[in-house]
């Protein structure tokens, strides 16, 4: 008898290699999501990872939860991302949804009968989220009229709720931010044109607007004051998230180098035969190895002091590596690497994005610089040579 984590993995790897794999070509092909593909993992438990059991979710600790990942995304990095925000929007739904809502919704998200995604970010603002111009009035009754818009929404005009952050206020900071859930029903929600993304085509993304949107004060997620500091939470458990995705998106790309190396004659030999071929994988597998190490400590640090930075490391050293590995595996392919057929175009485009989703590799470096700032503050001075006359 194994664990809870043990039976989910199996389950990740089952739904990798029956669903994923035979048809994210098809996916991409058609453009669309592919609502019947989410709704097996719903039914394989993979859509309330970290929802209380109460709530038809799985109740993983996000330690063990996030490991999910890493097997959806041997299958395909896009995918597996809009299912690791679909649970952290579920998980934040269980955990500080209102009564109401939660009775509403709760169930319907653990089971992916229906799909919640994040809105944070906005045409023009990326990582600089304080810098914000949907706003939100509370209306006399308790009800909030919503007005503005949001970029990059995953699942746009997919997913059946969107929990949306939003100002309440003119002034600027964050002090003023929440969190609200907004139904994609809600009367006056639209979404602009799709994003054209060649290699993941079947994930929709786009422009959301907010035109006198009004919304039941169930919906609060996060009340006035803990907007920011709620998705700043969201968003390292996203990053360790793709981190988990990049691990699986590397062992395709190695294992498909590996697979064709094996047999491909050159000069009186095969290719894996050859030192410099050997030492060029090598790499790719020593950086999975550290890669893996690195997003699971990663992610048993979520919810303690050394949560955001370590989530910054996993981000900003698990998908560089990844980009690396692609390139790396396309290139022991020599031009076969270029061909559909072994998928690892679609492989090097999947790992740029998750180089850029949810905060850059260079915002992890900011984040990592300032904690380096702390630290060297806390250091006894060392002499400094200084210049003549100086």
């Amino acid at each position: 008898m194994g664990t809870k984590i043990d039976k989910i993995l199996e389950a990740a790897k089952a739904h990798c290699e029956d669903v994923i794999k035979p048809n994210v070509d098809d996916w991409n092909e058609k453009g669309v999501w592919p609502r019947a593909a989410s709704a097996m993992a719903g039914a394989a438990g993979l859509t309330g990872l970290y929802a209380p059991e109460e709530w038809g979710g799985q109740g993983l600790p996000l330690g063990e939860g996030i490991r999910v990942y890493e097997e959806l995304g041997k299958g395909d990095g896009a995918y597996a991302f809009a299912l690791s925000m679909h649970n952290i929007c579920t998980y934040a739904t269980c955990g500080f949804g209102t009564e109401a809502f939660k009775q509403k919704w709760a169930k319907d998200l653990t089971s992916g009968r229906k799909l919640a995604n994040f809105a944070l970010t906005e045409p023009q603002s990326g990582s600089d989220a304080m810098t914000m111009y949907t706003r939100a009035v509370i209306n006399g009754d308790g009800t909030w009229t919503i007005n503005g818009s949001k970029a990059w929404v995953s699942l746009a005009d997919e997913a059946d709720v969107y929990l949306t952050v939003v100002k309440t206020s003119d002034k600027p900071g964050h002090k003023d931010m929440a969190m609200i859930a907004i139904p994609k029903d809600a009367e006056g929600v639209s979404f602009g044109p799709r994003y054209n993304t060649p290699s993941y085509e079947f994930l929709p993304l786009s422009e959301m607007y907010f035109k006198d949107v009004v919304v039941s004060e169930d919906n609060i997620i996060l009340p006035i004051g803990q907007g920011l500091q709620g998705s700043l939470m969201a968003i390292d458990i996203a990053r360790v998230s793709i981190a988990s995705g990049c691990c699986g998106l590397m062992e395709t790309a190695l294992d498909t180098a590996l697979a064709y190396a094996k047999n491909r004659k050159m000069f009186g030999g095969k290719n894996l035969d050859l030192d410099g071929i050997q030492w060029m994988l090598g790499d790719v597998a020593t950086n999975l190895e550290v890669s893996r190490l690195l997003y699971r400590e990663a992610a048993n640090a979520l919810g303690t002091d050394r949560g955001p930075l370590m989530a910054a490391h996993a981000k900003r050293f698990v998908p560089d590596a990844a980009v690396e590995a692609a390139n790396i595996c396309t290139q022991v392919l020599g031009g076969s690497g270029l061909l559909k057929e072994y998928g690892l175009d679609r492989l090097s485009r999947l790992a740029q994005m998750l180089r850029i989703v949810d905060g850059t590799t260079e915002i992890s470096r900011v984040v990592i610089g300032r904690a380096l700032q702390k630290r060297a503050k806390g250091l006894p001075d060392v002499r400094i040579p200084k210049g003549y006359g100086e």
